[in-house]
């Protein structure tokens, strides 16, 4: 089975339609959108209703869990005034241009989505949460001390577990002492990548008959990049209430 995964759309919908097309070639059995799919950018109702049109299974990030209830908090840790200044206009703005049903959508959004596999007599349990099984928030960056997001992933029962939030993609495979491989899977961002790659990031999961949590290697992880019209995005930013600095972001992927 191969399973596509993104996240972190942040109302671009030039980057969504993009990664939406690059999908189409790799003709995935399954689709899961991790959530984030509001904020930063001109299109969010749009954003919400291709996603929505598709049919495609869809978590809540924090930005769509404040927007859905329109709160103005977004739930983000930014690091200086200056960042929080930019994110309070995100936000305001957001607010502003949300459509009633889309904001109801947003608002019955699941936190997290468990997919189960019986494979060899072997159980495999997918878990797809936006920051972490714990927090909503909760970024999990590569660094993360190897018990730390052990434990996490062990208190979840997750052996594959993806996530966002972080805008930066990774894959680890850790091994617990039982012997027991688990997959840490950060799926990166489709309109908002901050790993200094401008193209839009997403995942691709298989997963075969062969698959066990004894074997490590036998689950692959791919990091498909696309291109999609960054100034199209970046102009769209600087033509609207939003920060320009959001622009400068898009084209340098920080």
């Amino acid at each position: 089975m191969r399973i596509a995964l993104f996240s972190d759309i942040h109302a671009n919908l030039p980057a969504l339609e993009a990664c939406l097309a690059h999908m189409e070639t790799q003709k995935p059995d399954a689709i899961y959108c991790l959530g984030d799919l509001v904020g930063y950018n001109i299109w969010p109702n749009e954003v919400i209703n291709e996603i929505r049109k598709r049919g495609i299974p869809t978590i809540a990030g924090n930005y769509d869990f404040g927007v859905g209830r329109s709160s103005d908090d977004c739930g983000c840790a930014y690091k200086t005034d200056d960042e929080r200044a930019m994110g309070t206009v995100s936000i305001s703005y957001t607010n502003g241009v949300v459509g009633a049903e889309e904001r109801k959508y947003l608002r019955t959004l699941p936190a997290h989505i468990r997919v189960e596999f019986q494979l060899n007599n072997d159980t495999l349990n997918l878990l797809l949460v936006h920051g972490s099984p714990r927090k909503i928030n909760e970024y999990l960056f590569e660094d993360r001390d190897e018990k730390s997001l052990l434990r996490i992933m062990e208190q979840a029962d997750a052996d594959i577990m993806c996530f966002g939030h972080t805008h930066k993609p990774y894959h680890r495979i850790l091994q617990s002492e039982s012997a027991r491989y688990r997959h840490a899977i950060n799926i990166g961002s489709v309109g908002k990548p901050k790993d200094g790659d401008a193209r839009g990031c997403y995942v691709l999961i298989t997963i075969n008959e062969n698959s066990s949590t004894t074997v490590a290697d036998s689950i692959q992880v791919e990091f498909p990049r696309f291109d999609y019209d960054v100034e199209k995005a970046a102009k769209a930013v600087e033509d609207s209430p939003l920060p320009d600095k959001y622009a400068d972001m898009l084209r340098h992927a920080y």
